[in-house]
């Protein structure tokens, strides 16, 4: 039986800390579908087919993942594509609360045997977030390093776009 998984999460955008789950997840599975969230209530500096191509560049050495975008429960999802496991990555135990809860729910609503599989994010990797990158990056901060140079580059792209228009970059304002 081929074993699926799915990495699931808005991917906005993806990190080296997402990256490397992806790529210690594919390891352990056939195959791993990386699903990039469609969600309403989020409002993202890169858009959907933005977050796609950035995240499919990142994941081109990987001959064993896909990338495909969804919305809706990911329950819904997960049953509809029949996945063996869904990857949550963990930085900390702050994660795992919220975590265990979303994987506990989830659980309920799977009509397979789908698992959830908890993969902690490398100690070097545990402070960044999709949310700080931008942050930082808002203010003419450096974050290289820290994420993909595709996904560098979009997020730099898009704060010249935004000082272009005339429009603050700072996107906490």
């Amino acid at each position: 039986m081929k074993r699926t998984a799915l990495y699931a999460g808005s991917f906005d955008p993806i990190t080296n800390g997402h990256l490397d789950i992806v790529e210690r997840a594919a390891h352990m599975f056939d195959s791993i579908t990386v699903g990039v969230l469609v969600n309403n209530s989020k409002k993202p500096i890169l858009t959907l087919e933005e977050r796609i191509q950035v995240v499919r560049e990142a994941t081109t050495h990987l001959d064993n993942v896909e990338v495909e975008s969804f919305g809706g429960l990911l329950a819904d999802y997960v049953n509809r594509k029949q996945f063996s496991a869904v990857i949550r990555g963990l930085r900390a135990t702050t994660d795992f609360e919220y975590e265990i809860q979303m994987a506990q729910m989830n659980d309920r609503l799977y009509t397979g045997n789908t698992e959830t599989i908890f993969l902690m994010t490398n100690p070097k990797y545990s402070f960044i977030s999709s949310s700080l990158i931008k942050e930082v990056a808002s203010l003419g901060g450096d974050v290289s390093g820290l994420l993909p140079e595709c996904a560098l580059q979009a997020i730099q792209r898009k704060f010249v776009e935004r000082t272009e228009d005339g429009h603050n970059s700072n996107l906490y304002v």
